[in-house]
């Protein structure tokens, strides 16, 4: 039997990546900074938190990382902890760096000191290509984040690409794109539009504040995203792969097929709200997912409508 380290298995990722680890039939450890006051709701959600073997774990303590992993002596670590929000990583910096560079580096540093044959993943982000404009990036295009999350997950990248060169760990990064589904919190906007369709649809007064809603994303489907990390993970080699849709979608149609699923005119219900706007922020993220496509065999079956709809329909 396999043996998973998953840490942030309490997030969207998280809590799908065990599930389909489980159906494989892992063993699947999971951390949080503190397993016993935490909820595990979307564990719960998904009917396998008591499958799961869950302990309390700090990334940005070296010592609390070498603890877990030589307790549990995985054959897989996934990384998919640390500040998830790039709006939030404006107002708590430090918090997004530490938790995503030195958290990445902790464990990569414990997987070396150990040496043993344990493999790697880093949940990486499209936030760190930056604008595109009307260039479609890929593995190979250069970063130019413009917010503290994306500067965090560009450092962590390169974290990885370095400990796999100078050691010879199997550790890859996954440059995922916008992904989601019923276990988003409202924090995210995607999410905080679906949510607002649904209640106005049921009678809600309520007016839907957005910020720059003419920005330009890949939204996918978390589900088929973690299907690709476990992909990765599966090769002879490691290498670094974007997972993505390769389609992008203005917030504005994302906010407009949300509302028109529940028969509603959005303009009725939506404002913006220039409070919302970030310090910087990425017009347009195109990006191009060949590389996974024609290595491993994977590409998205959800676009954006078919996200919207599964998310709708609140389906786990």
């Amino acid at each position: 039997m396999k043996k998973a380290l998953i840490c942030g298995i309490s997030g969207q990722d998280g809590a799908y990546l065990a599930k389909l680890l489980l159906a494989k039939g892992y063993k699947v450890y999971g951390t949080s900074r503190d397993a016993q006051l935490s909820s595990f709701r979307n564990l719960v959600r998904l009917g396998i938190k008591d499958q799961v073997n869950l302990c309390s774990m700090a990334l940005t303590d070296f010592r609390s990382v070498l603890q877990i992993i030589s307790k549990t002596e995985p054959d897989e670590v996934y990384n998919l902890a640390g500040q998830t929000s790039v709006g939030l990583s404006f107002e708590q910096p430090v918090e997004a760096l530490d938790s995503i560079t030195i958290g990445t580096l902790n464990l990569l540093e414990v997987i070396r000191f150990l040496d043993c044959p344990i493999r790697f993943f880093n949940a990486g982000s499209t936030e760190s290509f930056g604008d595109t404009g009307e260039t479609v990036a890929y593995e190979a295009t250069p970063f130019r984040p413009r917010s503290p999350y994306g500067v965090a997950k560009a450092a962590a990248f390169w974290e990885v690409v370095n400990y796999r060169e100078a050691y010879g760990i199997f550790a890859c990064s996954g440059i995922l794109s916008n992904h989601d589904s019923p276990l988003r919190p409202e924090r995210f906007v995607t999410q905080k539009i679906v949510s607002a369709a649904q209640r106005i649809a049921n009678g809600s007064n309520e007016v839907l504040r957005l910020g720059n809603t003419s920005i330009q994303r890949d939204w996918g489907w978390a589900p088929e995203y973690v299907e690709a990390i476990y992909l990765m993970m599966q090769q002879s080699q490691a290498d670094d792969f974007v997972i993505a849709t390769g389609t992008s979608t203005s917030l504005n149609e994302f906010v407009k097929k949300a509302f028109e699923l529940r028969g509603l005119d959005w303009h009725a219900h939506v404002e913006t709200d220039e409070d919302l706007f970030r310090p910087t922020d990425i017009a347009v993220s195109r990006v191009n997912p060949a590389k996974i496509n024609r290595k491993l065999g994977w590409k998205a079956k959800f676009g954006v409508k078919e996200v919207i709809e599964a998310m709708m329909d609140v389906k786990v």
